[in-house]
């Protein structure tokens, strides 16, 4: 487990040890007493849609209840989000959310119909998953320094997809501009899947997007990786150093992804969901599904996570102030 994991699964798991007070007993007895819907902000295929299905099939076990998926992709997320935000707040509605869309497309728009630190209840992070920069065949490089220097040569003419504007998956491409001192067509597409279909048909030359969607392509042969956005390699594409050992050291761009409801929603039920995603966390067959796609496992207080946000969100407004990107 990352960072997130170890220090906090004590903390979060002591909640579910304690006594139940009599206003959480209560709202157990009536809640949840009918279907429960998961919104997850990209369509079906990716890295988020397999976190979400994944929860809402662990949660439906644990609550005793469905929990259906509800994909509902566009706007760099601000559709689903925009719907979570107005849902009722009676713990029937549940948001996955992202990194891109609770701190990034905050710096990106203005008049968004939600705001990330007070529409919503955090309830706990519950993975992340790096980024890969890859390659297709239409190029003709073998590392990052090679596409760095095909960048220079030609400004503006090699292009990348991301899994949509303002979403982690852009901004990490617009660090890696940044950083590289390089200019790269963005073309957004709504989601990983489609983004990663444009490069493997030669729509786009480069993909800037998750370890889950990338690694099989590579694995198979179909594309390049080059670099990955994360401190360590990954057991899954071992021989794919990281952004700092393939010469670009600052590149680190894993995302989170983390349950939340819409506001007002009653604390014990975001007390009683966070208790269940931490005994999600902690099984080994979390660990073992997840690790399987490249995904790490994560856990945090409600607290915590709203900390998160917080400073995530200041991060990730530098970033996108600097490049210049906008949502559609």
């Amino acid at each position: 487990m990352s960072r997130f994991t170890l220090r906090k699964l004590g903390a979060g798991l002591l909640l579910a040890g304690l006594a139940l007070s009599p206003v959480l007993a209560q709202a157990e007895a009536a809640w949840p007493s009918k279907p429960l819907t998961l919104i997850i902000p990209f369509p079906p295929g990716g890295g988020a849609d397999t976190i979400g299905r994944y929860y809402a099939d662990q949660l439906s076990s644990a609550l005793g209840q469905p929990v259906v998926v509800d994909n509902k992709p566009g706007a760099g997320t601000a559709i689903a989000a925009e719907a979570a935000a107005k849902a009722k707040p009676d713990g029937y509605t549940l948001s996955l959310a992202t990194a891109g869309q609770l701190t990034i497309l905050p710096n990106l728009a203005d008049n968004l119909r939600f705001d990330p630190e007070t529409s919503f209840a955090p309830v706990s992070v519950v993975a992340s998953i790096p980024n890969v920069i890859a390659v297709n065949g239409n190029l003709d490089v073998t590392d990052l320094q090679g596409l760095i220097a095909a960048a220079k040569a030609k400004p503006g003419a090699i292009s990348y997809s991301s899994c949509g504007n303002g979403t982690l998956c852009h901004l990490s491409g617009e660090l890696f501009k940044s950083l590289a001192g390089i200019d790269l067509l963005h073309v957004p597409y709504k989601g990983s899947a489609p983004a990663v279909t444009a490069l493997l048909g030669g729509e786009v030359d480069v993909a800037v997007d998750t370890l889950t969607i990338l690694a099989p392509q590579i694995q198979g042969g179909k594309v390049r990786g080059l670099a990955l956005t994360s401190a360590q390699r990954s057991p899954l594409l071992p021989d794919v150093p990281t952004a700092a050992e393939a010469g670009l050291p600052g590149l680190e761009t894993s995302g989170w992804f983390g349950i939340v409801l819409p506001a007002k929603t009653p604390q014990a039920i975001v007390e009683r969901l966070n208790q269940e995603i931490g005994t999600i966390a902690k099984s080994e067959q979390t660990a073992e599904r997840f690790g399987q796609n490249g995904i790490t496992v994560e856990y945090t207080t409600p607290e915590e996570f709203a900390r998160i946000i917080r400073e995530d969100r200041v991060r990730w407004g530098k970033v996108a102030k600097e490049s210049g990107a906008q949502i559609d």
